[in-house]
């Protein structure tokens, strides 16, 4: 039996998760990636609440997704989590590998002051 690359994320995102979660001192940064958009948001996992989200989807002009468009998603992504005091998060990259558009959302979020 074939495993197909869908399912071959979910067991990579399953054995993240075990590993990390959210607190209300240190909340989890989850990347979500697709073909037109890309999104990010910081939750809570100990109250299960998103504090803070944001995406292409929420820019004014509709881009087309490039490694600029990701990094300016966290930079977004950062400035509304200064504005509610969150510094520090833990990254959860949701099984995607470290590179291209989820390391330019990271930079980006990195550049704005959080840090992970």
């Amino acid at each position: 039996m074939t495993i197909s690359k869908k399912q071959s994320r979910t067991k990579r995102k399953v054995r993240i998760r075990k590993k990390i979660s959210g607190t209300q001192t240190r909340p989890r940064l989850v990347v979500f990636r697709s073909n037109k958009h890309i999104y990010a948001q910081i939750i809570n996992d100990e109250t299960s609440n998103t504090l803070v989200s944001y995406s292409t989807d929420n820019m004014d002009e509709k881009p087309r997704l490039t490694l600029e468009t990701a990094k300016n998603v966290g930079k977004a992504i950062a400035e509304k989590a200064k504005e509610k005091n969150i510094d520090s998060v833990v990254f959860d990259r949701n099984g995607y590998c470290y590179h291209g558009r989820v390391k330019a959302l990271a930079d980006g979020a990195r550049e704005m002051g959080l840090k992970f």
